[in-house]
């Protein structure tokens, strides 16, 4: 991400008194970060998994339901190897109705939260070579093997020869599957037909 800021000045004073002259200044820096290249996430599919009709009779009255798994696929397009961290953003935040670090499928009848749905990153292809899924959630401070795509920490991916180091990648491909689990039915009113309304962005960041 390309970041800028500019610091605010106070203002130059002069203060002027016969026969002599004072003055005071403050300094002002103008900083950046000019990347050396750019990087472009993208998903098969329009990055929309559509799990269809699912009806009442397809719910578990009293356990939550694991609908079919997703699958889409993810690639990262670099201009030159580039070190990046892959994080999401839910838009449907509040939401889950289980684990806080999957994500919300919206809520229904004002108050029900219907579902969560997690990612999971697998076969990932780096330049070539296959790499592993790696995720740090101390802000890159240390890393561990995991498939985790979510809001709660970072992924990035590692060589075979070292799974605690993300490596730079210029083109990635990595199978992106989908874990949709919906509330048991009996904590549901379902009298009409209700979306299932997850929508995140997949965020970059290098």
């Amino acid at each position: 991400m390309e970041r800028c800021s500019l610091a605010l000045l106070t203002p130059l004073l002069i203060a002027c008194a016969p026969m002599a002259f004072a003055a005071s200044s403050a300094d002002l820096s103008v900083t950046g970060l000019i990347t050396p290249s750019a990087c472009t996430p993208s998903l098969s599919g329009g990055g929309i998994v559509d799990h269809g009709k699912v009806t009442v009779k397809d719910l578990r009255p009293d356990q939550p339901t694991s609908l079919e798994n997703g699958t889409l696929y993810l690639e990262v397009n670099c201009d030159g190897a580039t070190p990046f961290t892959l994080t999401t953003i839910d838009n449907r935040e509040g939401s889950s109705a289980f684990h806080p670090n999957s994500h919300g499928l919206g809520v229904i009848n004002d108050d029900q939260n219907l579902g969560s749905v997690a990612f999971g990153l697998f076969d990932a292809v780096a330049d070539g070579a296959a790499v592993r899924t790696i995720i740090s959630l101390n802000d890159g401070a240390t890393w561990r093997v995991s498939s985790y795509l979510g809001h709660a920490g970072q992924t990035a991916f590692a060589a075979l020869s070292d799974l605690s180091t993300p490596i730079a990648i210029k083109d990635l491909r990595a199978r992106l599957t989908t874990f949709t689990t919906i509330v048991r039915a009996n904590d549901l009113t379902l009298t009409d037909e209700i979306p299932i309304d997850g929508h995140v962005t997949v965020q970059l960041n290098y």
